[in-house]
């Protein structure tokens, strides 16, 4: 029985990828993934399939610097030449539109007031683009990057691009040193972080219910979202959704952010689907941790004492101790 199940999963698989084949345009494609599978309905691709439903894809199976990743801490390179992050918002507060996109909560900034980002490992300076939450459907998970195989309730995704070389975020996340964003773990707690309070108060959360409701936010302090450290770690990856494109800087602040369970709550009951359809919870939107491949995490956190030698030569090896990161 055992064999008949393989041979009958091996041709569904056969048969995506031939379909897949036939499809003349990417772009029928741009939208067929998901994160989890559907209760009931056709065939989407989870992860697992999104290199194999379309070529243009073939990174999420194939790619060497794919992310997230799981981060382990004893791994970790001192990096001397890390310089703190610059955050120029011109001193000005922002708005954005708040959207359900049906895989996401996304916050999209409007063109009027720009923030820009730079130091740390970034030659370049890269321009603010979206705000993206990742949250799980229980607080033992929800992050797409791991520590130390640890998740978290969630992750804060900022996302930019690099405005310097590129004109928009579309041409930049297919380009070199196109990409950089800046993640920040999410915990659940008694208080919340001011910015994301005023993303996830009930008046606001609940006007983006289904998917493709938008809610207009004004007067936003970007700043707010930062947690109150300096430190972070960095490493090269990618996009983590299709089409996976390894264009990506990852910064990993050293401190997490907060929300109340409340907010958690409401963040798992947004739906994927429009209101006509079946409630399918929007939780759980992470992409599994992909292979790190002897790529180095280099931090600018100096615990420290001198080891093996990062392929830059500039870096030392980190001797760590857990309650020194994250986990307070």
């Amino acid at each position: 029985m055992e064999i008949v199940w393989e041979v009958l999963f091996l041709l569904q698989a056969n048969f995506i990828v031939c379909i897949s084949a036939q499809q003349n345009s990417p772009k029928i494609h741009e939208g067929w993934w998901a994160y989890k599978e559907v209760v009931q309905g056709s065939f989407v691709p989870v992860p697992s399939f999104w290199g194999l439903v379309n070529s243009a894809w073939n990174l999420c199976s194939v790619g060497k610097r794919q992310s997230p990743v799981n981060i382990e801490t004893s791994h970790m390179i001192f990096d001397p030449f890390l310089t703190p992050l610059r955050i120029n918002t011109g001193g000005r507060k922002v708005s954005g539109t708040m959207y359900n996109t049906g895989r996401h909560v996304s916050l999209r900034l409007d063109k009027e007031h720009l923030v820009n980002i730079s130091g740390g490992p970034m030659t370049y300076s890269h321009r603010l683009e979206e705000v993206r939450l990742h949250f799980g459907s229980e607080d033992s998970q929800g992050s797409e990057h791991l520590l130390n195989g640890q998740a978290f309730s969630g992750e804060v995704q900022l996302i930019h691009y690099n405005h310097e070389l590129y004109t928009n975020v579309t041409e930049a996340a297919k380009s070199p040193n196109g990409l950089v964003v800046v993640s920040i773990f999410i915990k659940v707690s008694d208080s919340s972080n001011p910015f994301l309070n005023r993303m996830l108060n009930r008046d606001t959360i609940t006007r983006i219910t289904y998917k493709n409701d938008a809610y207009l936010l004004q007067g936003l302090n970007i700043e707010e979202l930062y947690p109150e450290t300096s430190s972070f770690i960095t490493y090269d990856g990618s996009m983590t959704i299709p089409p996976c494109y390894e264009t990506a800087s990852w910064i990993i602040m050293n401190k997490p952010v907060y929300i109340t369970r409340m907010q958690m709550h409401s963040l798992r009951l947004l739906s994927q689907n429009q209101p006509s359809q079946i409630f399918l919870s929007m939780s759980d939107n992470f992409r599994p941790v992909q292979p790190l491949n002897n790529r180095c995490i280099r931090t600018n956190i100096n615990f420290s004492l001198q080891g093996k030698d990062c392929p830059n030569n500039r870096a030392q090896k980190l001797q760590y101790r857990v309650n020194e990161w994250l986990l307070k």
